[in-house]
């Protein structure tokens, strides 16, 4: 009774630390730092390769592969004492035990041994045959005979995955019949707990998966701007949220910034947030102003379901005039951190949480300096069961400005310093829920470096524009793209004049490339082809795709916007 006694106390706590185990490893690790030296003074965990995960139908033979060995450590674990006994250093006669990869054929002894669930002494002639099987030819001698070997199979939840093998040298008892119900109890546990991990791990890898394709997977470089972003879930259990952000380049060089927060962290939550965020893209790509992408993101997230809440912030900035355009749906206002140091939570009308429904929001149009940085983030960063969303709002103008003193007063802090510097005032109560940072440096495009003309839709127009890209060329010192640009001006605003009925824009931006923007009132998109030997036109987008770095078109609220980019020099 009393050796039954300890056997229970062990397989109980046993049990327990094999259940610690999260990932596959200190599942594994626990069954084997549990079994020795207390049970056993060797083993050896076989697992099958590639290991089936839930009811997945494994493809292919049962082949098992050596995962982890272990044997009697130089001090005993001594935080269970099932037949505690001196601990030899080394168990040669263990050591030869080196098979690690088995087939399972068929019909063969070992496989009759692992279809049979229970763990069986390997004395028996059909159990020795398939510990020859499993541990190959030449690992025979390195087992001990009599009942000194414990061949138990590792059952999961639908199938064997693994077989794990016990052994005690030659001097210890042997097992005793009891010994296989307690390896019976380990093996089941263990496998278990496979099983658990693999479905863990799994989940965890489809999280990461959808998370990091629901946000975006690089950030844009557009002109007039420099941006970083972070993203971090509530928790490692809970690897997905409602909370994204994204940049947009939108025409006329300018982009759309957007940061919005679903209410929950789930998978309902990312599947909400990611038919809001494509809805968001889609708004933009016809560049709608800020309140109506706003309103339209309302209607989607009614069409959802009653209760899909959202919050959302969208604003709009144009580096030419250098302005920015802001509408808030229920979000924290964004905060602007000026080149001089000083922090400035922006004062945006708060506006009622996308879902409601019913709601008119309003746009505000602000000044964006040069060298300023716009920080969009979600509620995650600021409120906490510690503090309420203002005081965390204080809390980061106040890290904000304290971070930019360190740089000095006339050069901002670098932009992805800064992020860092910002996730790092969340004490260890303050991660509630998940975080996602949008940070926009603002650089602008200087006057000097913009040119801009309006062309009536006439014959001389194509002329006009050849005489003003020239002039303007030869004031920025570019006077070696004047035969390019003049080329694909005239192609393109031959093609606008056309068929537009007003007036024709013609805008040129100076930075690292040389960008020409022609605008019109016609909705259609110009389409590349490719023109046959006897058509009078049809060439001209073929020769801008040829010359040009990039190209391209984009539909306006008023008509669309077709430009090209040539590289300096």
């Amino acid at each position: 009774m009393r050796r039954d006694g300890d056997r229970l106390r062990f397989v109980g706590a046993a049990t327990r630390r094999i259940a610690r185990g999260m990932d596959l490893d200190e599942i594994v690790m626990g069954l084997c730092r549990a079994t020795v030296p207390t049970f056993s003074d060797a083993i050896l965990v076989y697992l099958r390769e590639p290991l089936p995960v839930g009811d997945e139908r494994p493809v292919g033979p049962l082949v098992l592969r050596l995962r982890r060995t272990d044997r009697i450590p130089t001090e005993r674990d001594t935080e269970i004492g099932f037949m505690p006994v001196p601990a030899p250093e080394q168990p040669a006669e263990l050591s030869n035990v080196t098979n690690e990869l088995c087939e399972v054929r068929p019909g063969s002894a070992l496989g009759e041994v692992l279809r049979g669930v229970r763990p069986v002494f390997t004395d028996v002639p059909s159990a020795r045959a398939a510990l020859t099987e499993l541990l190959g030819e030449d690992s025979e001698l390195a087992v001990p005979g009599g009942q000194r070997a414990v061949l138990a199979p590792l059952r999961g939840r639908r199938r064997v995955i693994g077989a794990a093998l016990f052994l005690r040298r030659p001097e210890r008892p042997a097992f005793e019949t009891d010994d296989l119900l307690v390896a019976a109890q380990l093996a089941t546990h263990s496998a278990l707990g496979i099983d658990k991990a693999m479905l863990y791990g799994r989940e965890a890898y489809i999280a990461d998966e959808l998370q990091r394709t629901m946000l975006p997977e690089t950030l844009p470089r557009p002109t007039g701007v420099r941006l970083a972003s972070r993203y971090l879930p509530a928790a490692q259990t809970a690897r997905v949220g409602g909370d994204w952000y994204d940049a947009i380049p939108l025409p006329g060089s300018r982009v759309a910034l957007v940061v919005g927060d679903v209410m929950g962290h789930s998978m309902t939550s990312a599947a909400i947030m990611g038919q809001l965020r494509t809805t968001a893209q889609t708004l933009a790509g016809l560049d709608l102003p800020p309140q109506e992408v706003l309103h339209h993101l309302d209607e989607q997230a009614q069409r959802l379901g009653t209760d899909r809440m959202a919050t959302c912030l969208y604003a709009v900035y144009d580096p030419v005039s250098h302005r920015i355009t802001i509408a808030n749906a229920g979000h924290p206002p964004p905060v602007l951190l000026h080149l001089g140091g000083r922090a400035e939570v922006l004062k945006v009308p708060p506006g009622a949480p996308i879902g409601v429904g019913g709601v008119d929001f309003e746009a505000v149009e602000l000044e964006a300096p040069a060298g300023g940085t716009l920080l969009l983030y979600t509620d995650g960063l600021v409120e906490s069961r510690l503090r309420d969303v203002w005081t965390g709002i204080e809390q980061l103008r106040e890290k904000l400005a304290a971070t930019a003193r360190l740089t000095g007063p006339d050069h901002p802090p670098p932009l992805e310093a800064l992020c860092d510097e910002v996730l790092d005032m969340l004490g260890p109560g303050d991660r509630d829920d998940d975080i996602a940072l949008l940070a926009a440096r603002f650089d602008g495009i200087a006057p000097s470096d913009v040119a801009y003309w309006v062309l009536d839709p006439e014959e001389t127009a194509p002329g006009q524009a050849r005489r003003l890209a020239r002039r303007a060329l030869a004031r920025w010192g570019l006077e070696e793209l004047t035969d390019s640009v003049e080329l694909l001006v005239s192609e393109v605003v031959t093609n606008a004049v056309r068929y537009a009925s007003r007036p024709v824009t013609l805008r040129l931006l100076r930075t690292d490339v040389l960008r020409c923007e022609v605008g019109d009132d016609v909705p259609q998109l110009p389409r590349l082809r490719q023109a046959r030997a006897t058509d009078e036109g049809g060439r001209g987008l073929y020769l801008v795709n040829r010359l040009a770095r990039r190209w391209g078109a984009t539909r306006l609220s008023t008509g669309k916007v077709v430009w090209f980019e040539l590289h300096r020099g």
